[in-house]
């Protein structure tokens, strides 16, 4: 695990409620912040091939963690739910216990029961046990090239703000850095930016379903982010570039916020 970069006091000096963020594998982060647990995409299945529509994915590494491990959440945050590398089966099968899955609309039909679907800019607010309201806000994500979302779906990302706790920008499967600086006019600076990275690749389209190492990098600074968590860029086979390729891209930017979590590693920040 990379050296992480803490968050700081407010400027009056109260301390501010920390996250821990800890990697379960692939897309699949939890969350924790004054008790609330959130956790992102959930994949839970062991390595092998995975249907995903009229495809097969090859996962190729398995959770570090068992869905049973998970605790009690209080939310799923759902990218998407039309891919396996988002969304596997025994993903699919922890979303009855969970209060609330915030997605995309189209997959809050498709699944039904407690699934919220949030246009992008919408929100909703969930209640810690403090009492301390967190705003979940939906932003765009364009899962690969333009004009392609006719073939790839569509997908959200998310803001999470709360007074007294770090913004967190979790991008979900998003390839455009456009999107990134709209995201960005609204948001930035954030505290902790969680990049689903990976230039993951699929013989559909010409082109990268999610952020390229590079294009990683660059997001960071647009994003002025304080710590950037590289997630999805490891575990499947489509993907083209892992860690070290990010290491390499955050060096040559001049950058170094970026932490990079092993699949059952945990920071505090």
């Amino acid at each position: 695990m990379d050296t992480p970069r803490r968050t700081p006091a407010d400027p009056v000096g109260r301390a501010r409620e920390a996250v821990v963020v800890r990697l379960v594998g692939g897309p699949t982060a939890l969350f924790e912040s004054g008790g609330l647990r959130l956790l992102t995409d959930p994949t839970f299945d062991p390595p092998g091939p995975i249907a995903s529509g009229t495809r097969t994915l090859v996962k190729t590494t398995g959770p570090a963690i068992r869905p049973t491990d998970v605790g009690e959440l209080d939310a799923v945050l759902l990218s998407h739910d039309q891919h396996a590398d988002n969304l596997d089966r025994r993903g699919r099968a922890l979303l009855a216990d969970v209060p609330v899955t915030v997605t995309t609309p189209v997959a809050a039909g498709r699944l039904g029961g407690t699934a919220s679907g949030l246009a992008p800019w919408e929100h909703l607010v969930l209640g810690r046990p403090d009492g301390r309201p967190v705003r979940i806000t939906a932003v765009p994500a364009q899962h690969g090239p333009d004009n392609t979302e006719h073939i790839t779906g569509p997908v959200t990302g998310f803001v999470l703000t709360a007074d007294d706790s770090p913004t967190v920008y979790i991008s979900g499967d998003n390839a455009s850095l456009d999107v990134v600086a709209r995201i960005a006019k609204r948001f930035a600076p954030v505290d902790i930016a969680v990049l689903f990275a990976g230039a993951a690749r699929t013989p559909l389209l010409d082109g990268y379903l999610t952020l390229t190492s590079d294009q990683a990098a660059r997001a960071a600074r647009l994003l002025g982010a304080r710590t950037v968590i590289p997630v999805h860029s490891e575990g499947w086979q489509h993907f083209t570039e892992g860690p070290d390729d990010l290491r390499e891209a955050f060096t040559r930017h001049g950058l170094d916020n970026l932490l990079v979590l092993a699949p059952g590693d945990s920071v505090t920040l």
